[in-house]
């Protein structure tokens, strides 16, 4: 019996592995993405630089400014519209590191620029990750 009970272990183990081996695959179809690229986080984005481009939950958007005058601010689809931050909310948050990482998620994701004026003149930017 403790031939059998063995014999079970090391499927299990192999078994775990290959899970483990399988994991970070997923991880790695994530792409990066420098958003504007070479100009970075910049207004009219939505017509230049999102054109052809195809984004999936996790993958990563990397936001990359002049942190003395600009930000990027995650918010929903009304603030979006609206050029504000909501006062109140768990979905909205301000970046102010000049070079700021946001994932994906599936569906809608929106940022804007929370300077004055800078989400009026086109900086913002609509990603919708499948």
């Amino acid at each position: 019996m403790a031939a059998g009970q063995g014999r079970g272990s090391a499927v299990l183990v192999a078994g775990l592995l290959l899970l483990c081996l399988l994991l970070p695959a997923a991880d790695a179809a994530a792409k990066t993405y420098i958003v504007g690229d070479d100009a970075g986080w910049s207004k009219n984005l939505e017509t230049t630089w999102l054109a052809g481009k195809t984004f999936y939950a996790g993958d990563v958007l990397v936001f990359k400014y002049d942190k003395e005058h600009h930000d990027v601010s995650v918010v929903g689809g009304k603030g979006y519209q609206r050029c504000q931050l909501p006062k109140h909310s768990d979905h909205s948050w301000v970046l102010r590191t000049g070079n700021d990482a946001v994932t994906l998620r599936r569906g809608n994701n929106y940022f804007i620029c929370g300077q004055p004026g800078h989400c009026q003149n086109n900086m913002k930017l609509h990603v919708n990750a499948l």
